[in-house]
């Protein structure tokens, strides 16, 4: 998993933005509505129909776009969970593909969105929110006009680039997401966010590429000092996400969810 210079300038103070996190005052409420950082979709009911299983995106090129997966029970009444991924750092929605997606989020009634970031890691990374946000938008609605989602368990998470980006993303849009997933993330970037997401965090103490100590060890305190419900696990191993744990994430973004 390469690092682009961005990321590693991030990692060089990921200690340091964790910690301004908790030392920021509350979180403001009322943003511009020019935030490059905004998503500004709004669940609907769906107006067609999709398959179980992997359907593609088909709003980027094969190379840049992603999939909308589907659990065998699914059915428009009953509206189903949603969950966003996003991958890794030099990776692609094909990184989600080898996951045992009908086990993990398939019994739990779980619809994931995977898409592709615009370029080599995910905008904020390289020159600030802009253009993956704007694909994310352009994904959710695409997700929503296809499956019925159930708007109180919608989840975003990812893992390492793409845990720090979903930390950073949903937390300035946490009144859309209800739940944030985290899995080996490096930082979270401070700004002004908004609601009270719940979030579930995991790291492995062996990380070699974002050492736990200067990351969720930071990270975790600093979020729950600002009042954010974190639920935080820590395993023997080193940057990669235990089937386990990924499992445990998903029951608890359904189980969880706030009424």
């Amino acid at each position: 998993m390469h690092e682009s210079v961005s990321r590693r300038d991030f990692l060089k103070v990921a200690g340091g933005a964790a910690i301004a996190i908790g030392c920021r005052p509350a979180p403001k409420l009322d943003l511009p509505p020019d935030d490059p950082a905004r998503l500004v979709v709004n669940v609907k009911p769906p107006r067609t129909k999709i398959a179980t299983g992997i359907t593609k995106l088909g709003l980027g090129e094969d190379f840049s776009d992603g999939f909308i997966y589907v659990p065998p029970g699914y059915t428009p009444s009953k509206p189903a969970a949603l969950l966003v991924l996003l991958h890794g750092a030099g990776h692609t929605s094909e990184e989600w593909r080898p996951a045992p997606l009908d086990l993990l989020f398939g019994a739990r009634n779980i619809v994931v969105l995977a898409p592709d970031s615009r370029g080599p890691t995910w905008d904020m990374m390289l020159e600030g929110f802009g253009p993956d946000v704007e694909f994310l938008n352009k994904a959710l609605a695409a997700t929503f006009s296809r499956v019925a989602i159930d708007q109180k368990r919608i989840g975003l998470g990812g893992f390492s680039d793409g845990a720090s980006y979903a930390l950073s993303l949903g937390l300035r849009n946490g009144d859309l997401f209800n739940g944030l997933i985290a899995f080996s993330p490096g930082f979270v970037s401070p700004g002004s966010f908004r609601g009270k997401p719940r979030i579930f965090i995991s790291h492995g103490r062996q990380d070699s590429v974002l050492p736990i100590d200067m990351a969720s060890r930071e990270i975790v305190p600093a979020l729950k000092k600002r009042g954010y419900d974190v639920s935080y696990v820590e395993f023997d191993g080193d940057h990669t996400i235990k089937r386990d744990i990924a499992g445990q994430a998903a029951a608890w973004l359904v189980e969880n969810a706030k009424s």
